[in-house]
């Protein structure tokens, strides 16, 4: 019998764990509990002392069938120029938040989201791959 050892690659696994890093320590800072708009602020102000790049509030607009549609999203922020940042401040990850993000990963083609919530006394966080 053959055994083969095959590693996957991590996607962006550097660029992750730098971003949850700067994650941890907003939620260090701040807590739990403040609106997602606090969060962000508090994120421009960590991403730019870490010297991660990042836009805020990043335009993509949405195509159907070859038409770009009136609506739009702004993603929260989009980091390394490959990272969709979905902030949350709710009681918990559910399922809309999930397919809110992947929709995103999806308008915006890059391949990865993270879904951060600092709405609970401890980070939640899911790494999505579309």
């Amino acid at each position: 019998m053959i055994v083969l050892n095959v590693v996957a690659e991590i996607l962006y696994k550097n660029e992750v764990y730098q971003i949850i890093g700067a994650c941890m320590n907003v939620h260090n800072e701040l807590g739990h509990g403040f609106l997602e708009a606090v969060y962000g602020d508090a994120f421009m102000i960590e991403f730019q002392e870490q010297g991660i790049p990042f836009s805020r509030e990043r335009k993509f607009e949405i195509e159907y069938k070859s038409q770009i549609l009136t609506h739009s999203y702004n993603a929260d922020f989009v980091v390394f120029d490959s990272i969709i940042l979905e902030l949350k401040a709710a009681s918990a990850i559910v399922d809309e938040h999930i397919a809110q993000t992947l929709n995103y990963v999806k308008a915006s083609n890059l391949r990865l989201g993270l879904l951060v919530n600092f709405g609970r006394e401890k980070l939640q966080y899911k790494r999505l791959i579309y």
